[in-house]
């Protein structure tokens, strides 16, 4: 789905350090409060987008960058987090689409150059099939995370294809996520690439 203008990648390689499963989620603590304030500030947003699509058939670029900057940030911790890497995530802002790098997780998102107007009223009826096998999704994605986490412990590596479980569920539900949030207009696809 490389035409899909919402894009999650993660390249990195499959070492962790053993003793990452028990502290990392430790260490984020100071992320998880400054994405908590992130996200106040997000959902007052898609509210103000859904009156500026509705009105203009547009969301200003200011407003569009930092919700790609709050998805992208969440998506680094989330990584960090799940123990898929070593490497501290920064405390960076950056209000770009395009992923500027610098993080083994890249998150960027292509801006429509018009929404339907009318599109805001029904997303959230229309999302509701991805919620129902997100659940599900969801849900195997922790237990493979806890099986990881004792593979992490014995072997000091993540395996691949747990792990391209846990990123192609991550970017299924970033896309759900920007497709709610008015980011974008193109249905979601039903697909973990």
């Amino acid at each position: 789905m490389n035409d899909y203008p919402v894009v999650v990648e993660f390249e990195r390689d499959l070492a962790v350090d053993r003793w990452r499963p028990f502290v990392n989620w430790l260490l984020a603590i100071p992320h998880w409060i400054v994405l908590y304030g992130l996200n106040i500030v997000s959902r007052g947003i898609v509210l103000v987008s859904f009156f500026t699509v509705l009105f203009t058939k547009d969301i200003p670029d200011g407003l569009f960058n930092f919700q790609a900057m709050v998805n992208r940030y969440s998506l680094r911790v989330s990584t960090f987090v799940g123990f898929m890497k070593n490497e501290y995530p920064p405390f960076e802002f950056q209000m770009d689409t395009a992923d500027p790098g610098g993080d083994a997780a890249r998150y960027s998102i292509t801006k429509p150059a018009e929404y339907n107007r009318w599109l805001p009223l029904v997303k959230w009826l229309l999302l509701i099939p991805h919620y129902i096998v997100l659940v599900f999704l969801l849900l195997g994605a922790v237990i493979v995370e806890i099986i990881a986490m004792f593979a992490v412990l014995f072997t000091g590596q993540f395996p691949q294809g747990l792990r391209d479980y846990v990123i192609g569920v991550t970017r299924w539900s970033n896309r759900v996520s920007a497709y709610f949030m008015l980011l974008v207009d193109e249905y979601p696809p039903f697909s973990l690439d």
